[in-house]
């Protein structure tokens, strides 16, 4: 029987891009559909890599290497509900929680933060970035057993992802400018231009 993995990769692709106007994941950054970018540096960092949208299908030309698309159980709800979706589905210590919009990820710096947590106490929840402003939390570890603590917070209506990592035990990862940098995502039009 296979070890469990210290930690896995989600990869999120289940936005409605509104703000963008047209689906984000496919939209090219530097030569590369930013979904396919973000998936193969995760492939680059760990061989457990699960991508969640509700259809797949859309991405069946990307180049994605070996991924494991998992079901999206609450297509259209937000981040939130699909972390919970994925967190169900996967064995593994931890789970880092990617957007598929951000396009300026490092190897480097995720690996870092990787090697950190095996000294987290068992009781910090989450290991996410924080700047001053607030988490980043789409680009952070997540314990899968923290899923309990996300469907009661869902089920009395919480949808922030923000707002409930301040009401966990959640480890702050420091941004400095190389951090600041690789946490740009892309949103709207004038995001695909600010930093390339």
């Amino acid at each position: 029987m296979a070890a469990r993995p210290h930690w896995a990769a989600l990869v999120l692709a289940g936005g409605q891009s509104r703000r963008m106007g047209q689906d984000k994941a496919l939209m090219d950054w530097g030569g590369r559909p930013m979904l396919a970018r973000v998936v193969a540096i995760a492939q680059a960092c760990t061989a457990h890599v699960y991508g969640l949208t509700p259809w797949p299908e859309r991405y069946g030309h990307l180049d994605l290497g070996t991924i494991c698309w998992l079901t999206d159980l609450y297509p259209g709800e937000g981040p939130l509900l699909a972390l919970v979706a994925g967190l169900g589905q996967i064995e593994a210590d931890w789970v880092l929680l990617l957007a598929c919009d951000l396009p300026c990820l490092e190897v480097t710096v995720l690996q870092a933060w990787a090697a950190r947590l095996s000294s987290l106490p068992s009781t910090t929840l989450a290991a996410v970035p924080r700047r001053p402003a607030g988490w980043e939390p789409l680009c952070g570890f997540y314990r899968p057993r923290a899923v309990s603590e996300l469907q009661d917070y869902a089920r009395l209506g919480g949808r922030s992802l923000q707002a409930w990592l301040d009401q966990v035990e959640t480890w702050a990862f420091a941004v400095d400018s190389p951090t600041e940098r690789m946490l740009h995502n892309c949103n709207t039009p004038d995001d695909m231009t600010d930093k390339k």
